[in-house]
């Protein structure tokens, strides 16, 4: 399957971001994981169909009620087979 690499920059740890990220990724049928990243963003490896890519990509733009995002950066990457959700 398609994989992308996000990074989410913003006001995005503290705010159910990852848990967030973890029920629309799996609503959409994607695989992967969400985790904090020192610097305050948050990074997301994500495999699914390239629609569900870019549908997560859409929402990892707004994120949560709470959340403020500011940037977010993709890099596709090969295809990976990943297997269920997880946050860290």
């Amino acid at each position: 399957m398609p994989a992308a690499r996000f990074i989410v920059s913003g006001r995005v740890q503290g705010v159910f971001y990852r848990a967030s990220a973890r029920g629309q990724a799996l609503a959409l049928g994607v695989a992967g994981y969400a985790k904090n990243l020192p610097d305050g963003s948050v990074e997301v490896l994500a495999s699914g169909t390239a629609e569900a890519l870019d549908a997560l990509e859409r929402w990892l733009r707004r994120g949560p009620p709470a959340a403020r995002v500011e940037t977010v950066s993709r890099e596709d990457l090969p295809e990976q087979d990943l297997h269920g959700f997880h946050t860290g």
